[in-house]
């Protein structure tokens, strides 16, 4: 006979996988690779693979055993979208082969794609999704949406679908439109692809997310986290009951421990880390000056270096090696330093020497010699 204590301890028993849970925590990593946030650039996140040496020139793995970190924000604001997802998709199976690893997270704009926040997707992206019968599958959509209208009246009353109507509808959904949401929806292959993901993993002593977390959510492990956010992007409903991946403290969207004073935060952080049960955290979201930035005396790593061309294709990102921390800043090391005062003003020039004239980081680089030349005078 099969009690149900028996069938909790098969359960027990079972792998991860097989009871629907998405690993989220990995030990033993020699070296991680971590790339913030693309949007939509495919030129820029090649060059970043080959600098950091985990793709070859015809874009294939060469990164043996490595882990590779993309933390969030592939879709809106470039053309590429779908590119940079494309190959995402293949480099997670070639990583696996080799022993290695591809950990493409869950960002706020993946999340907006799931939810129809379509706000920075641009026109060249949806034309990526265009075919021979974009028009028909237009026509569609928008027969779908006029009925879903009638049944549901906007408060202000249903408007006249007339041609001009149809005109000023056309000028916001271009060819390509109905396919790309249909790509993201719920049966969708970048949909389904997006859901299958964490918002934040784990790796030796590191945690790697998209946004951060805030002090509301800052005792929660995890597993709960990323259960909450994939139930929520599998029943967008669920985002308007107390959901956690639009919430501005949530992992997806918090910008405090980018932009938030430090000294206020600090006891934060060391409660969060202990939480975690970790050294650091790493995040994109936010943009840095142009580089890999440290705070909190390198207990959090910003990482978002504004890689876009939308940004001024900043090429930088974060490799861990074991105990050793460094950036790669356009294809060289340069050791990622702990302190804010003459370390982290050596390490800034450093960066900005291998920069096209004028470097973004040359205004950060003045405050910190006025801050430092100030306290040295006192």
């Amino acid at each position: 006979m099969v009690t149900r204590r028996k069938i909790a301890f098969l359960l027990l028993a079972l792998p991860a996988v097989l009871l629907g849970a998405v690993q989220d925590v990995w030990t033993g990593v020699d070296r991680i690779v971590a790339i913030g946030d693309v949007h939509g650039d495919y030129k820029q996140f090649v060059t970043l693979l080959q600098q950091a040496g985990l793709i070859d020139k015809d874009e294939k793995w060469t990164g043996g055993k490595a882990h590779l970190v993309q933390t969030g924000d592939v879709p809106d604001r470039g053309p590429d979208t779908r590119k940079v997802m494309d190959l995402l998709i293949r480099l997670e199976k070639d990583a696996v082969k080799a022993g290695g690893y591809v950990h493409a997270l869950i960002g706020n704009h993946e999340a907006m794609m799931i939810y129809g926040d379509i706000r920075y997707v641009v026109p060249e992206e949806f034309a990526s999704f265009a075919e021979a019968g974009s028009q028909k599958a237009l026509d569609v959509y928008y027969a779908n949406e006029i009925e879903a209208m009638k049944r549901n009246p906007p408060p202000g009353g249903l408007p006249r679908f007339d041609a001009a109507y149809r005109k000023e509808w056309d000028a916001l959904h271009p060819l390509g439109f109905a396919e790309h949401r249909e790509a993201f929806g719920p049966r969708g292959a970048y949909g389904k692809w997006i859901r299958k993901h964490n918002a934040i993993v784990k790796i030796n002593d590191t945690v790697f997310l998209h946004g951060g977390i805030g002090p509301k959510y800052g005792t929660q492990m995890i597993q709960k986290l990323n259960d909450r956010i994939r139930n929520e992007l599998e029943d967008p409903q669920n985002l308007l009951r107390n959901g956690v991946t639009a919430d501005s403290e949530g992992p997806l969207w918090y910008r405090g421990l980018a932009q938030g004073d430090e000294a206020p935060l600090n006891n934060f952080v060391d409660s969060l880390l202990r939480n975690l049960g970790a050294k650091r955290i790493v995040l994109g979201h936010t943009v840095t000056a142009g580089t890999v930035t440290p705070r909190f005396g390198g207990r959090v790593i910003l990482n978002d270096n504004g890689m876009s061309a939308v940004y001024g294709s900043r090429l930088a990102c974060l490799v861990i090696e074991k105990d050793q921390v460094y950036t790669l800043h356009r294809g060289q090391r340069i050791d990622l330093p702990t302190g804010s005062g003459s370390d982290l003003l050596e390490y800034y020039r450093k960066a900005a020497a291998l920069d096209p004239e004028p470097s973004p980081l040359a205004g950060v680089i003045r405050q910190l010699e006025a801050k430092l030349g100030a306290s040295a005078s006192r």
